[in-house]
């Protein structure tokens, strides 16, 4: 089941913490859901980033005030909306925290129009504005799953809450990135129509995909079995303390006692989990036909070169072994880097990477800065060469920039990334926004671009959104 619709995104990025006039930041996801006798509904979820807000005093505390308008519309027809003024929790001790708010309209199954508006009032500041297409779902004529909600705190409730949802309050978690100290994922959806099947038992089968190699992760694997229901709640929180660094899917699919498959739904997040490797061993003997591909005056290079392809904690040990100058170490580290990523064709692969070393370092090379070196070079090297690039260098109105977009990125689809070039001199484009998980996101690139002839960064002409958007 998918939509369309940004998973995630923010709604501005440059403001000035607790400076006299800070500019709103705010995160929006949404969710769909089924409820028997209402129908389909969409959820949208709100995180506002607290010291973003502006504040006035009140009692000794700090308080402050948004107005935020939503409007649905069909084919210019507003098909629904809502407009009203949300206060901040009251902020005592000037401790300032982000905080949540939710709200759901029930739409039939169809396309639709979404526009959002939000204005911090104790600000100067222009509002806040976005517009996106989402495509709502039929959820309740036959077996399905809702969209996978991740919680940042569930707990069983008795309906006062507005986050309540079938027995459970759920604070939505909007981030989809998972640093070291966390170790779980709670995971919440809802299971429609498992009545129809016939059998009162049934199972969910989760799993956890690598999304840049495609592999899943087989000790992840597990079966859940369930009892048939109008709406089953499922909640479950994920063991993710082995996961290394890495993108990753988990999915969940419903199965019948055939083992077929009926329906899944996934969810996508960034992993950051440094284990070290033993790269150093004494039993190491250097394969001659390796080490005569590298010469002595370009181990370093080589060396640096796999940081576009590397973990954090691989990238750690590199600029260590740099650092020491230690050109066996360099050696030991390249050929066993290899061995470990291509262990069926070690010297194979490390030679066809080689050449887009050099590639990379022909085309993209940039005052200093090695082809590698470079966000362009980077990507290339990671995820390989775009199936489109369309790049313009001479707007009068924009810094020149080029836009890849990538058919597949591992379980990725349309994947796109718009580099541009803000110094006008070299050929070193910066990665300015990409819609790719873990990537540079900043969802107000086009005022960046227009920033060459309008200081305030309004936009006059040019084409780079519908060039992005292709």
């Amino acid at each position: 089941m998918k939509y369309t619709f940004l998973s995630l995104f923010l709604l501005f990025v440059n403001y000035s913490s607790f400076s006299q006039n800070r500019e709103l930041r705010a995160y929006l996801d949404s969710k769909q859901f089924f409820a028997p006798g209402q129908g389909n509904y969409i959820e949208f979820q709100f995180q506002f980033v607290g010291s973003s807000i502006n504040y006035l005093g009140k009692d000794g505390g700090l308080i402050g005030e948004l107005a935020v308008q939503m409007t649905i519309t069909k084919y210019d027809e507003v098909i629904s909306s809502d407009a009203y003024r949300l206060s901040t929790p009251y902020m005592k001790d000037s401790i300032i925290s982000d905080f949540y708010d939710i709200r759901r309209f029930v739409l039939k199954p169809g396309e639709y129009q979404f526009t959002l508006e939000l204005q911090d009032l104790n600000s100067k500041n222009e509002p806040l504005k976005a517009i996106q297409n989402i495509l709502i779902e039929d959820l309740g004529s036959s077996i399905s799953i809702s969209d996978i909600q991740i919680a940042e705190i569930a707990s069983p409730g008795d309906g006062a809450s507005p986050f309540f949802k079938s027995g459970y309050d759920i604070i939505p978690r909007l981030a989809t990135f998972y640093p070291k100290e966390l170790s779980t994922i709670p995971v919440y959806f809802e299971i429609y129509n498992s009545l129809q099947l016939q059998d009162s038992i049934f199972a969910i089968k989760q799993t956890v995909i690598n999304a840049l190699t495609n592999q899943e992760i087989e000790k992840m694997t597990r079966f859940i079995k369930l009892s048939a229901a109008e709406v089953v709640p499922f909640l479950k929180s994920v063991d993710i303390t082995e996961l290394t660094t890495g993108k990753y899917i988990l999915n969940y699919t419903i199965i019948n006692k055939n083992m077929i498959e009926l329906s899944s739904q996934s969810y996508e997040f960034d992993r950051s989990n440094d284990i070290d490797y033993n790269y150093f061993t004494d039993e190491l003997v250097l394969n001659p036909e390796f080490q005569k591909s590298i010469t002595k005056d370009s181990i370093g290079y080589y060396l640096e070169s796999l940081i576009p392809i590397s973990e954090s904690t691989e990238t750690k040990n590199i600029l260590k072994i740099v650092k020491s100058r230690n050109e066996e170490s360099a050696r030991k580290y390249i050929q066993l880097y290899w061995k470990r990523t291509a262990p069926e064709n070690t010297y194979e692969s490390w030679m066809n990477y080689k050449m887009q070393v050099q590639a990379v370092d022909k085309f993209f090379k940039s005052g200093f800065k090695s082809g590698h070196e470079t966000d362009r070079g980077r990507v290339y090297l990671k995820y390989g060469p775009p199936t489109n690039v369309n790049q313009n260098e001479n707007s009068t109105s924009e810094y020149p920039y080029v836009v890849w977009q990538y058919n597949r990125i591992g379980a990725f689809n349309n994947k796109k990334f718009i580099f541009y070039n803000p110094n006008l001199i070299n050929n070193d484009f910066e990665l300015l926004h990409s819609d790719m998980i873990g990537e540079v996101k900043n969802l107000n690139w086009p005022t960046a671009l227009a920033r060459r002839t309008s200081q305030g960064g309004d936009q006059f002409g040019g084409n780079s959104r519908d060039m992005f958007n292709e």
